[in-house]
């Protein structure tokens, strides 16, 4: 078993596959404790990184929610034989494991011996071995954010000084070439890096490739001035001097490089940063050159080792003949305006075409993302690395018009390529061979946006090893992957400050800094997708008096936001309309009928209900609707359904779905009921199923009550518009048990706003006209009330509950108003009636058979007797609630229990058992991570030994 965070953060199990982690939170969550293996990391750094500076108020229990499933995968895959361990420590968790078992660790340990050789061969082993644990960018796959940013940032630093220090040890040994090849990819995608260009340099000069050299030093002065106003410093012009004084001629030949990207609608809308795939001067025409194109980073000591000063001054080169210049075809469309962000994806963009003799790079995403300007932008900045020209061709893949006929293509490039008319093939074979003999070693790139399939782009494909081809699509177009080892490169939507970057370059900075909060509310609106932040844009600055705050606000409405998205035919329904019109029959027909969903997330099983078909069926479908970018994979059978694509899907059955919503409101109910079961092991339902409920699909298992209360905090907001969406459709029913059913989480995070929501449940009760439903939902409401401090709409609530339930002929739901209506009157101060209650609803509760109820009734009891000084009746009923709430009831009741039994131990002088009851308490609240429970019996512990 091992853990990566060179790369993707990943578990691999002993079988050598990866584990299957879940969405980015969890993946985040690993990250963190890995960055610290053996130590406490507290919950709130742990919050920090994963929701940066605006945690939900439920973040705590989500966050114990992905610490159990981490647990438990650790337990499925037999972590405990390799000595791991996930503990709680306090208010904090730490991974105890062997440190060996971490890539970062291993990495630096043979990174530290290899400092420590005196013989460069052996150091350049151990670095190689080193480098070889990277598999990508450090800590891929989590939420980012500053925390986790540093920490990657640190990682890729550490990465890049052993690239450096193996240029160095390869150009010690006299392996110029080699020395040149790590470096040049590292070098275009750290183009300031000013030792890294020098060690490179010098590299390329060593290897008989001054001209190339000399190309770099050029390109980097041209960087420093207009990015950062300054002239190279001592390092670089060191570099340069050497080769100036070189005495041998040499020659630098390099083939062609070919980029092909895969792109969506070919909007420019997208923002985007910066990456290189640096090529060197290559052999004109169609003569046979060949390239090094090999990545790796140098520092000022890498330099010196490969000839930096007095060693530079020895190097044998004589001055190298001027770059070639570019002469070739150039058939990019202008730079796209306004282009921000986007360093990871250039970055991966620039690594993925310095790769392998004659790359092909796919860029894909979904819709309005800025593929295409991302690409445009890229092949832009590339300009003196491709001299014998640039092709581009929109495919229209997924376009209103139809499809590039690739002969037609073909004879396109063929004309660029300088092939007379008269001499152009006849057939689609030749003209495909002819193609890739004059691209043959020849430096270019080929650009071929919004790509349909695989099929348009293979006849595409350059002859030249030294040819990157750069494609665009919506499709993954995974055929490209394995016949043509295409490596692809995802764009996803835009993060908040790049969004707000995007505004601010159409917009102009002030109005965006005149209120960042509108700002952001405006991008989240648009999903970050940068077709509808422009669209967005191009409204507000038609209409420059209504400010951002009003147009979030207009964004707001469901019902208006994609006609606001949209200008004449360009716009987010248009985008998403001709990538529907692309779909499979089955994943077309799934897409219409994800319109009534209500949350982001969506799992097989809601959309098997929301279809009305078998879960084979709908993930199938689904997997279709993700090869298309229309959902994100989040993880096994998971997926998320961004807002803007759930409105299109909704706008798409202008009268909705009466059935499909019915579906999917009783697939709510019984996968809530199934929650409940596991968050309250033990208790009864709180409401039945309505007459005629539909069993649509089968509903999610629970391992654990951590598990349910996750799920209910993540689907909160999911669930919330489902109420809604049950209430304008009239089912008043099905909306106020949506709400009931909520109950375990309400009661855990019961000051966490939930009082609006429980007066549309009141509401929807009193339209059903439903007693015992007004009671359940006022008593409730009312406990709500009592926790947030306002007790006097609390017991204008809580009264009236009990006589409801009564009404509706419920003995437990009077039980239960009659212990809230208790504990109200309790904490303004009231004594005898409180009793009475308590006691009439353990009778009440004892006479049916609600053990859970009556436990409940108990422990009140045992509170209240410990308050007006009788702490023998209330160890009492301490032991007697105990009894009750044993196992599989949940575990919170037990260790309230057990806390008030230990306190009531103490005060009748029993400090020997009360110690013991609290020992038991805290142990079994930091085993169900029940961390009030755990912080309220240490607390009485503390006190009985001041004592």
């Amino acid at each position: 078993m091992e853990f990566r965070v060179l790369g993707t953060v990943s578990l691999v199990a002993e079988c050598g596959r990866p584990v299957q982690l879940g969405p980015a939170k969890r993946r985040s969550l690993l990250a963190m404790l890995l960055l610290r293996p053996n130590a406490a990391v507290g919950v709130d750094r742990l919050t920090r990184a994963l929701w940066d500076e605006d945690p939900p108020k439920h973040s705590r229990t989500v966050l114990q929610g992905h610490v159990s499933r981490l647990r438990s995968l650790l337990a499925e895959h037999g972590a405990a034989a390799h000595g791991i361990e996930l503990l709680t420590q306090g208010p904090a968790y730490a991974l105890r494991l062997p440190e060996s078992l971490v890539d970062a660790q291993r990495f630096e340990q043979l990174h530290r011996l290899a400092r420590e050789q005196r013989e460069p061969a052996r150091a350049v082993r151990l670095l190689q071995e080193a480098l070889a644990l990277w598999e990508g960018p450090a800590l891929g796959g989590t939420v980012g954010g500053p925390l986790l940013e540093a920490a990657a940032h640190g990682l890729d630093e550490l990465r890049l000084a052993a690239v450096e220090e193996l240029a160095g040890a390869h150009s010690l040994l006299g392996e110029h070439t080699a020395a040149a090849a790590l470096l040049r990819a590292e070098a275009a995608l750290h183009p300031l890096r000013e030792p890294l260009v020098a060690a490179l340099m010098l590299a390329l000069g060593r290897s008989g490739r001054q001209s190339d050299a000399m190309d770099w030093y050029h390109r980097t002065r041209e960087l420093l001035a207009e990015q950062l106003g300054v002239d190279p410093g001592a390092v670089l012009s060191d570099a340069y001097t050497a080769l100036l004084r070189a005495e041998e001629p040499a020659r630098a030949a390099t083939a062609p490089v070919t980029v092909t990207t895969a792109t969506g609608t070919g909007t420019a809308g997208a923002a985007g940063g910066s990456g290189t795939a640096a090529g060197t001067p290559g052999a004109p025409g169609g003569a046979a050159a060949s390239s090094s194109t090999g990545a790796g980073a140098g520092t000022a000591a890498a330099a010196a080792a490969a000839g930096t000063g007095a060693a530079g001054a020895d190097a044998r080169a004589a001055a190298a003949p001027a770059a070639r210049p570019v002469t070739g075809p150039q058939l990019l469309p202008r730079r796209p305006g306004g282009f921000t962000g986007r360093t990871g994806e250039l970055a991966a963009l620039g690594r993925a075409a310095a790769g392998d003799p004659g790359p092909v790079v796919m860029l894909t995403g979904s819709a309005g993302v800025g593929k295409t300007a991302l690409a445009l932008h890229w092949a832009h900045g590339r300009r003196e690395d491709f001299p014998d020209g640039r092709l581009f061709a929109d495919l229209h893949g997924y376009s209103p018009i139809p499809a590039r006929d690739t002969t037609s293509v073909l004879r396109e490039f063929l004309l660029a390529l300088g092939l007379p008319a008269e001499r152009m093939p006849d057939s689609p074979q030749a003209l495909g061979a002819r193609y890739r003999e004059l691209t043959s070693g020849r430096r270019m790139l080929v650009v071929l946006d919004n790509a349909r399939d695989a099929e348009q782009v293979r006849p595409l494909l350059p002859g030249g090893d030294g040819c990157v081809t750069l494609v665009t699509s919506r499709s993954r177009l995974g055929e490209l992957v394995v016949s043509d080892a295409a490596r692809p490169v995802p764009v996803r939507e835009l993060p908040a400050a790049q969004s707000a970057e995007l505004l601010a370059a159409v917009l102009g900075p002030d109005l965006i800094a005149s209120d960042p909060e509108a700002a952001a509310r405006l991008a989240g609106l648009c999903d970050g997708l940068p077709l509808a932040l422009r669209v967005a844009a191009a409204r507000l600055a038609t209409r420059p008096h209504q400010g951002l705050a009003a147009f979030a606000g207009e964004l707001a409405d469901e019902h208006t936001r994609l006609d606001l998205l949209n200008v004449g035919s360009t716009g987010v329904s248009a985008a998403l309309h001709l990538t529907v019109q692309q779909l499979p029959e089955p994943a077309r027909r799934m897409f219409h009928q994800l319109g009534p969903h209500t949350g982001a997330a969506l799992d097989v099983r809601t959309a098997a209900a929301l279809g009305g078909c078998l879960p084979s069926q709908a993930a199938s479908a689904l997997d279709q609707l993700a090869a298309a970018q229309l959902v994100v994979e989040a993880g096994p059978q998971s997926y998320v359904l961004h807002d803007l694509v759930r409105l299109y899907a909704r706008s798409l059955s202008p009268g909705h779905d009466p059935e499909g919503l019915l579906r999917l409101l009783d697939h709510w109910l019984r996968t809530l009921l199934a929650a409940c079961a596991a968050a309250e092991p033990g208790s009864e339902p709180c409401c039945a199923l309505p007459a005629g409920t539909r069993r649509a699909a089968p509903v999610r298992p629970f391992a654990d009550r951590a598990d349910a209360l996750a799920w209910f905090s993540a689907e909160r907001g999911a669930l919330r518009g489902a109420v809604e969406s049950a209430v304008a459709a009239g089912l008043h029913g099905r909306a106020w048990r949506l709400v009931l059913l909520q109950w375990p989480l309400i009661v855990w995070q019961v000051r966490d706003g939930w009082v609006p929501l429980l007066e549309r449940a009141l509401a929807c009760a009193e339209a059903d006209g439903d007693p015992g439903a007004q009671s359940r939902t006022r008593a409730l409401l009312g406990w709500v009330l009592s926790e947030e401090g306002r007790p006097e709409e609390a017991l204008a609530q809580l009264e009236r509950a009990p006589g409801l339930a009564a009404l509706a002929g419920d003995a437990n739901a009077e039980a239960i108003a009659r212990i809230n209506l208790a504990v109200a009157l309790l904490r303004a101060g009231a004594r005898a009636r409180p009793a009475e209650l308590l006691a009439s609803a353990l009778e009440l509760a004892e006479r049916v058979g609600r053990t859970d109820t009556a436990a409940l009734a108990h422990q009140h009891l045992t509170e209240h007797l410990l308050t007006v000084g009788a702490p023998e009746e209330a160890a009492d009923h301490a032991v007697r609630g105990l009894a009750l709430a044993a196992p599989p009831a949940a575990a919170p009741r037990r260790v309230v229990l057990r806390t008030l039994y230990g306190e009531a131990l103490a005060a009748t002088g029993r400090r020997g058992e009360a110690v013991r009851q609290l020992d038991d308490a805290v142990r079994e609240a930091r085993a169900h991570a029940y961390e009030e429970g755990e912080s309220a019996a240490r607390a009485a512990l503390a006190a009985l030994t001041e004592r």
